[in-house]
């Protein structure tokens, strides 16, 4: 296939993407959050998303024009050091980690047996989930010490032999990325989110196998490479300002950090990150009137539930990796480079992850403010709570939603953007070789603003 005809093909692509949206008929779009409080707005759902995926197409054009190498350069080269000793607030912070995995396990089987009340359900989900790995991705990556399975095997250590045995290197990361997708289904399957003692059972499991994983391969290898956890809060880390150092905290424009060469280092952290990208998406896909409609359906027809869901979640992930694979191979072609698809999926990868934690802020923030007041009232009074206040937040807080999701990519296109630079000698060809990634970027944008422009619904039960 020569130079035209991969351009061609990448411009075609663009425009079924407009041609689906096109499509979609005419519907209120709704200023989604997670629990489906939120005002309906008055705009044609073909309009609402085609203005997405023009923003991100303009942004492209923007970049691609208006910028050139040095600025790249000097826009990711730029920091600021704060030198400091952190010492003594790591020591807290390890501490702080074990004693909330503790208050968690405790509170979750002595609290209140009512979600809304009960210590572990409020700080796992609203707490955890929705709060602290919000701070991950906009502040910093802190897992690294409050990290309490972490804490644990590095004590555990000192009184074991100091050689493990040998991790197969043949498993890389899999191991994570099969972790990852299992975790979100058995969230999204159970009722993790309302049963405490499941919860808490499911978290003693997790425990027991983090820490045998920990003292048999050692903690490095472990949280580094196989631990699903860490390896979300480190890739989110990426995206944040500020890092920790050796001579105390380094600031950075949020994403400067995702164009280092060897943050994805092969297909199976490739895999992770597309992966991180899908189960968030998938969270929300699962809460929208569509997927009601095909559960529906499929238990009409006398499919199982469950097996619908992992259908979903596997069917869903491969064609999130599928389309992102095409785009590389794709993008080589309108390069016309010899780097092979797989160095191009490495180096482009981390340019993902500011549409994961864009979509995870607009799925999530919400549901964080509505139940702060609850969150708060359970931490001050844990085995005998008061009743849940939910805050009710403004209509407009919708539209803010769609802003994040937007930001997201628009961080995600510039990083995109200063990688081709880094990895293309020519300013032609680092532009070229955007072409199919910004339309699978544009893609991922118009379904993720289709999914939070959706009243959200409990997800129908297996």
């Amino acid at each position: 296939m020569n130079r035209r005809t991969a351009t061609r093909r990448a411009t075609r692509l663009v425009a079924v993407l407009g041609l689906v949206a096109a499509v979609s008929g005419h519907a209120l779009a709704h200023g989604g959050s997670l629990r489906g409080t939120s005002e309906s707005l008055s705009v044609p759902l073909w309009l609402f998303l085609l203005t997405g995926g023009g923003a991100v197409s303009a942004s492209f054009l923007l970049a691609s024009f208006v910028t050139d190498r040095a600025l790249v350069r000097g826009v990711h080269e730029w920091r600021r050091l704060a030198r400091a000793s952190a010492d003594g607030i790591v020591l807290a912070a390890r501490a702080a980690g074990v004693i909330a995995l503790v208050g968690i396990v405790v509170g979750g089987v002595l609290g209140p047996a009512d979600a809304r009340q009960n210590l572990a359900i409020i700080v796992v989900w609203v707490g955890w989930w929705a709060g602290y790995t919000t701070s991950v991705y906009l502040v910093g990556n802190t897992w690294t010490v409050l990290n309490p399975w972490r804490t644990i095997a590095d004590f555990v250590r000192r009184f074991l032999p100091s050689r493990g045995l040998d991790y197969p290197e043949r498993l890389g990361a899999w191991p994570s990325v099969v972790g990852l997708l299992a975790l979100v289904w058995v969230e999204v399957v159970s009722p993790l989110a309302d049963d405490a003692e499941l919860l808490v059972g499911m978290i003693l499991l997790y425990s027991v196998v983090t820490l045998a994983g920990a003292l048999a391969f050692g903690p490095d290898r472990w949280f580094s490479t196989v631990d699903p956890v860490a390896r979300v809060f480190r890739y989110y880390g990426r995206v944040a300002p500020i890092r920790r150092t050796d001579s105390g905290f380094e600031f950075r424009l949020p994403g400067a950090r995702l164009t280092e060469t060897k943050l994805v280092t092969g297909r199976d952290e490739v895999a992770f990150v597309v992966a991180l990208l899908w189960v968030t998406t998938y969270d929300g896909f699962v809460a929208t009137p569509l997927w009601a409609d095909i559960a529906r359906a499929a238990s009409g027809v006398g499919l199982p539930l469950r097996l619908v869901y992992v259908g979903a979640l596997l069917g869903g992930y491969a064609l999130f990796l599928g389309v992102y694979r095409a785009a590389v191979r794709l993008a080589r072609r309108t390069a016309d480079t010899y780097l092979t698809p797989d160095e191009i999926a490495r180096r482009f990868a981390p340019s993902l992850l500011p549409i994961a934690a864009g979509y995870h802020l607009a799925h999530y923030l919400g549901y964080f403010l509505e139940l702060s007041p609850t969150l708060l009232g359970v931490l001050a009074s844990p085995l005998d709570p008061p009743q849940a206040v939910v805050l009710i937040l403004p209509s407009w807080f919708g539209g803010l939603n769609m802003a994040f999701v937007l930001l997201g990519h628009l961080l995600a296109v510039w990083v995109a953007h200063a990688t081709a630079y880094d990895v293309f000698p020519g300013r032609l060809q680092a532009v070229r070789s955007q072409y199919p990634l910004v339309a699978v970027m544009i893609l991922y944008t118009m379904t993720s603003m289709w999914i939070v422009s959706q009243p959200s619904l409990v997800p129908p039960s297996t």
